[in-house]
């Protein structure tokens, strides 16, 4: 029963709020995390990116199912920024799964059969003070604080980028995300399809991310951070490709 992990149905859900934090990292520490099927996608050669996300989800099903079939769930992943070249030649920008966390069983269960994502169940708590928005999870080892309703925001400072517009370029989920099975030599390419897709900039005012505190991440810098609010998404059924050093063959999940 190992195919139905590999997304073998079209999904559909609507984005109350997706708020990405980027940290860059010198690309070495994070070269020996990804499969040999995929490359870094770098920024001046030097720098590459693990992004934080933070999705708000309503109405998560199956593609083509009525709304009140759906799920609410709050969803938080780890991922590398990489990019993929297929079979035809074209060069995709994607993420690399690492780790994934939800507030229901329920999602862990089903994310846990039909995906790769390796979902575990962590607490949530979301709350506003002051116009500052926190997330934190205990159990999940996280802690985030932002505001959104600044007209000024800067950049964080240690940002290796020198404008929001380059920053942008970093800005997670991007259209395609990848796994890879070593033993049978397959890519699982999963894209994702959205309208209206406009990221814009929040302020951090604090963050703590245990998982960050370890091996190769220790020394990732705050790069970026974007939200996007009340989009409507969906996430086509997964194909894989054969992949055999610089060849690959195309088959359907």
């Amino acid at each position: 029963m190992s195919f139905l992990k590999n997304h073998p149905f079209a999904v559909e859900a609507f984005f109350k709020s997706s708020v990405v934090v980027t940290f860059a990292l010198p690309k070495e520490q994070l070269q020996t995390l990804i499969p040999p099927c995929l490359s870094l996608d770098t920024f001046e050669d030097k720098w590459a990116f693990l992004a934080v996300a933070m999705v708000d989800t309503t109405h998560l099903r199956p593609k083509g199912f009525p709304r009140f079939l759906g799920n609410n769930f709050f969803l938080a992943g780890y991922r590398i920024f990489v990019r993929y070249k297929n079979l035809k030649g074209k060069n995709l920008r994607g993420l690399y799964i690492l780790k994934s966390q939800t507030d229901k069983i329920k999602m862990q269960f089903l994310g846990n059969v039909f995906t790769h994502y390796n979902y575990e169940k962590v607490d949530i708590l979301r709350t506003e003070l002051d116009r500052t928005l926190n997330y934190k999870s205990v159990a999940g080892g996280f802690s985030l604080s932002f505001r959104n309703d600044n007209e000024k925001i800067n950049l964080p400072k240690d940002s290796p980028f020198q404008d929001w517009k380059t920053a942008r370029r970093f800005a997670g989920p991007l259209p395609f995300t990848f796994t890879f099975d070593a033993i049978k030599k397959e890519v699982l390419i999963i894209e994702g399809v959205r309208t209206n897709w406009i990221p814009k900039p929040v302020e951090v005012v604090s963050y703590n991310f245990d998982f960050l505190k370890k091996g190769p991440y220790k020394s990732g810098v705050l790069a970026n951070a974007f939200e996007i609010t009340n989009i409507p998404y969906y996430w086509k059924k997964g194909k894989i490709e054969k992949w055999q050093k610089n060849e690959v063959l195309l088959m359907e999940s």
